[in-house]
């Protein structure tokens, strides 16, 4: 069965356009023909602001606005470079883009529009030679303070240091001064007691060369303040020297006999007054040996031991009364103080 063959299609012609230029005075083949572009709501992107960009015809806008975006890469590739590579900026000229931005010009200002630095282009390295100083300066003066604070902290732990030392060593030596203040004070009082110890020796020697014991060989039965009902007063007022009877009396310092005779209670008594007024009573002797007024020297025999009057047995009682008193003192204490030990 035959069949026709399809017929042909005609080659594609692009309809003629009209010989409309766009800024030249005759038809330029690399200007269209163009179809007309009618956009809709799913062919275009929304639109951002109040700005609309309107497509135009003509090769002139295409070609402008790709050479500003080149230009715009090459300043941004500059800039990367010279980032990158360390070398020195290169000044770009730019071109005159005010053709590009008229196509966009919308009635507002390019002034209003924020100006910002595209890339580091036309910064120099004295510009971040200076900034570097900056910092380096920046971290030395940091530096220079925390050295300064810490030499102040140091100086301040110093001193604190030293005054502790100070104060430590002011301690010591006043604590030193005062041992040793005390030490000689009490050297000082222990060389004026060994003074005054020796100075009382040296009286006391001497008085014992005028002071002697009324007795040499004896034993002590009594001594004074001895309680007892034997005594009419309560008490012992004397010194007891017990020795057999008829024993010397001894006068114990040079002085005048003021009463000798009998006494009652005490016997056959003596008395011995001393220069000073003191008076020593020798009692109980069995015979006196001196009358009254008679001036007597030391160690000068006087009576003899006896037991005449309220007794128990021969012994020699010695009494001192100062200045005549009627009462007493204790013979011992006396007799030690002339340098005599009983």
């Amino acid at each position: 069965m035959a069949s026709n063959r399809p017929a042909p299609e005609a080659p594609f012609m692009p309809a003629q356009r009209e010989s409309e230029t766009f800024g030249y005075g005759d038809y330029r083949t690399d200007e269209g023909p163009w179809e007309e572009w009618n956009p809709t709501e799913e062919s275009i992107r929304p639109v951002r602001g109040r700005h609309r960009v309107a497509k135009q015809r003509g090769g002139l806008a295409r070609s402008s606005t790709v050479l500003g975006v080149g230009v715009i890469a090459a300043v941004g590739a500059g800039g990367m470079a010279s980032a990158h590579t360390g070398k020195p900026p290169v000044s770009l000229s730019m071109p005159d883009l005010g053709s590009v931005g008229s196509l966009f010009d919308d009635g507002s200002s390019a002034s209003d529009a924020p100006k910002a630095a595209l890339s580091n282009v036309g910064v120099t390295s004295a510009d971040s030679d200076q900034d570097g100083n900056a910092g380096e300066a920046l971290r030395n003066r940091i530096m220079a303070q925390a050295e300064q604070q810490q030499s102040k902290a140091d100086s301040k732990a110093t001193a604190a240091a030293l005054a502790t030392a100070e104060k430590q060593a002011a301690d010591a030596a006043a604590k030193a001064q005062k041992a040793a203040a005390a030490k000689a004070a009490d050297a000082k009082e222990k060389a004026e007691a060994a003074a005054k110890k020796k100075a009382e020796e040296e009286r006391l020697a001497e008085l014992a060369k005028q002071y002697k014991l009324p007795v040499v060989s004896y034993t002590i039965t009594g001594t004074f303040g001895q309680p007892g009902s034997m005594w009419s007063s309560g008490y012992h007022t004397g010194l007891d020297f017990a020795a057999p009877t008829g024993t010397l009396i001894k006068a114990i310092h040079s002085g005048t006999i003021t009463e000798a005779g009998w006494a009652g209670a005490y016997g056959y008594r003596t008395v011995l007054t001393l220069d000073d007024g003191t008076e020593l009573w020798f009692c109980h002797q069995s015979s006196i040996g001196v009358s009254v007024g008679q001036k007597v020297s030391t160690g000068d025999v006087i009576g003899r031991i006896g037991a005449t009057g309220n007794v128990t047995g021969p012994h020699l009682h010695l009494e001192v009364h100062p200045n005549g008193q009627s009462t007493g003192i204790d013979p011992m204490a006396w007799l030690r103080g002339k340098g005599l030990t009983p």
